[in-house]
């Protein structure tokens, strides 16, 4: 089917997803309040999961994670290139898994990370940054090149030349030597309101961490409009 490039500025994204109904996928559905799998995606968090935490703290710092879904970005959102179509890009998504097989990553930790909460792995993973370096490389011709709004908004933040090097390249800066594998569990923090989440986090997510997480598929995820939350249109599972 064709499905060309949408005005209104849809973007897809390749992701890696903890398998369905994993006790992983679970808990960070849960934590988030969505299930980016099942349309709607609502899921009920009990307040008695959230301990010293409000609730209405609680949806503030989980607020843009929880539109992205439960995830760690393999390829960052794109919109599809001129001359692109869904069909083509789930075919070589198909492809792509097809020739790949699953492996460890070893443990996952709860960090904090640049000011949010997230998971990252206890130590690093080559077969995890080779995975996701190919993602960026192997599906850039589906992707349409940002306008120069959107390369300013990044550029804002502040980069060094290498990430600007990334920006240019691949329209987004923390892709390659730059790629941190994590998987957002909250918006930034204040040191002291981190400290009270990483207390409920803990306890959460043990059982689920308490293993080596393995990679045996990617994900295809998208955004219908600017600000919607993304969705999941298919998983790819590793031969």
């Amino acid at each position: 089917m064709t499905h060309p490039p949408d005005a209104a500025g849809e973007r897809f994204a390749v992701y890696f997803l903890p398998p369905a109904g994993s006790p992983l996928w679970r808990v960070g559905c849960r934590w988030l309040g969505r299930d980016a799998d099942r349309p709607g995606g609502d899921v009920r968090t009990p307040a008695a999961d959230l301990g010293p935490i409000s609730e209405t703290e609680w949806a503030a710092a989980t607020a843009e994670p929880r539109r992205y879904g439960f995830h760690a970005t393999l390829k960052p959102p794109f919109r599809l290139a001129n001359g692109c179509d869904l069909a083509d890009l789930d075919g070589a998504l198909a492809r792509f898994a097809a020739g790949r097989r699953r492996f460890s990553v070893g443990e996952l930790r709860l960090k904090v990370l640049d000011g949010f909460l997230a998971l990252c792995p206890a130590a690093p993973s080559p077969d995890l940054n080779a995975l996701a370096a190919d993602c960026v490389r192997d599906f850039d011709a589906f992707r349409r090149r940002p306008d120069p709004v959107e390369l300013d908004r990044r550029r804002a933040r502040g980069l060094t030349p290498r990430q600007e090097a990334n920006l240019t390249a691949w329209g987004y800066p923390y892709v390659l030597d730059e790629f941190r594998f994590h998987m957002t569990l909250t918006g930034c923090l204040a040191d002291d309101a981190a400290a009270r989440f990483l207390d409920v986090l803990e306890p959460m997510f043990a059982e689920a961490l308490s293993g080596p997480l393995f990679v045996g598929g990617v994900a295809l995820s998208r955004e219908q409009s600017p600000g919607a939350p993304f969705e999941t249109l298919r998983r790819y599972v590793f031969a």
